[in-house]
């Protein structure tokens, strides 16, 4: 009994992160609820396989990791699949998971090119992108007709004010479910104004298994693949610390080998969840916390966690709940995760030496193109659509500027990286 509360427990801190992602892909991208519901159902059941891959020591890492889909690809997946198409979408994530397949024996001694002025700059990028998608869902969403309605206003700066109180006079596990008691409350209260719509709920099934392939089959366009690509890798980087952390926290040694079956895993999981149009996956930071706090280090608890993600997964009408949550009120918690992924590179960045102008150049360069030209995506238009991949897409042309120039100023050597650390 106490370790199935310690699975009900995981699954709850990684929850709100894993329903959100597929809630704003799937209606940034113009899915009807009921589609919608399936995305939110997938997401679960594939965390659970992609967790299983990662816990299971033959295959991953085996260190007490659960994977989630990653908010950096929000706005990637967004752009993607509004301008190429899903089909293009999921086939250039699965082309992304077998590269990371195939790079994962060799990760360590690439990341030398990824320090953290690349890869805090790549993240502060990506947060800043996410940021209008937070404030566009906070009004009610984009083209809604009650769009900037204070009524929507309010209640999304109701649930911020939620979560952030639960966050402030709460510790532990409640702490770290907080974002979900905000989704949770915020929807209560916004039934009370009539704006809580459970038809999804009704119509669903109640059992149902994945299916291959549900919105189409693959095409590839090479920028996004190179797209997902980058994203991938920084998920990796992310994914390094955790498995670091959790090596410390169960006393058990890992090794270059060890790291390599984890990247391989997050690949595995991507290649598998592009098939059934699931997420790019990551190692969830906020369940680290739970395994430290309840000092239970056993690997049969994240097993236990993966039979009640899959049940849930295969549960339609449990995924249509989290499509019950208002707009304004995934807005409002939108500000806080998104917010949270801006804050996370701003802190990778807090690692430089800021007194070396060559470092501050490297970040102002870099963040620079990448929100000019996601704010000013036609500014390069006229190089062509051959030349899209690099000159429309804020990400990749940031990204490739924050790696050339870290190279141009400070090279590759190890040493020369730690002297641009304090």
């Amino acid at each position: 009994m106490k370790n199935l509360l310690l699975s009900i427990q995981h699954l709850l801190a990684m929850y709100a992160g894993a329903i959100i992602v597929p809630i704003i892909v799937g209606k940034a991208l113009n899915f009807s609820p009921q589609e919608i519901a399936y995305l939110v159902s997938i997401d679960i059941f594939m965390c659970g396989v992609a967790t299983f891959l990662q816990v299971y020591k033959g295959i991953g890492i085996g260190l007490p990791v659960v994977l989630g889909c990653t908010f950096t690809a929000v706005t990637p997946m967004i752009m993607v699949g509004s301008k190429h198409g899903i089909e293009v979408l999921y086939g250039s994530l699965f082309a992304s998971g077998i590269i990371i397949v195939l790079i994962a024996p060799f990760f360590s001694y690439l990341v030398k090119i990824f320090p953290p002025i690349v890869t805090g700059s790549v993240v502060t990028i990506i947060g800043i992108t996410l940021m209008p998608v937070a404030m566009n869902n906070l009004a009610g969403g984009q083209g809604a007709p009650t769009y900037g309605d204070p009524l929507n206003i309010m209640l999304g700066v109701m649930t911020l004010a939620i979560i952030l109180v639960i966050h402030h006079f709460s510790s532990g596990f409640i702490r770290s479910i907080a974002i979900l008691l905000g989704l949770v409350i915020g929807t209560v209260i916004a039934s009370l104004f009539g704006l809580v719509d459970t038809s999804a709920v009704h119509s669903s099934n109640w059992f149902e298994l994945p299916k291959p392939f549900r919105f189409g089959g693959f095409k590839f366009e090479i920028g996004s693949i190179l797209l997902f690509v980058i994203v991938g890798i920084v998920s990796l980087i992310e994914s390094t610390g955790v498995y670091h952390a959790l090596s410390e926290i169960t006393q058990t040694p890992i090794d270059r080998k060890d790291i390599s079956k984890g990247y391989r895993a997050e690949g595995i999981a991507i290649v598998l969840g592009s098939i059934f149009n699931a997420f790019p996956y990551t190692a969830y930071s906020q369940n680290v916390g739970l395994v430290s706090l309840s000092g239970v280090k056993s690997r049969n608890v994240m097993y236990g966690m993966v039979g009640l993600l899959l049940l849930a997964g295969s549960m339609p009408k449990f995924g249509a709940l989290a499509t019950i949550i208002p707009t304004p009120i995934l807005g409002g918690a939108m500000i806080a995760m998104f917010g949270m992924v801006m804050a996370y590179g701003v802190k990778m960045l807090g690692a430089i030496d800021f007194t070396k102008q060559d470092n501050l150049l490297i970040i102002a360069v870099s963040v620079g193109l990448g929100l000019g030209i996601t704010t000013v995506p036609g500014a390069f238009a006229k190089f062509g659509e051959d030349y899209a991949w690099l000159t429309q897409n804020g990400i990749v042309l940031g990204t490739f500027a924050a790696i050339l120039l870290n190279l141009f100023f400070n090279g590759i050597n190890n040493q020369q990286i730690e002297e641009n650390m304090k």
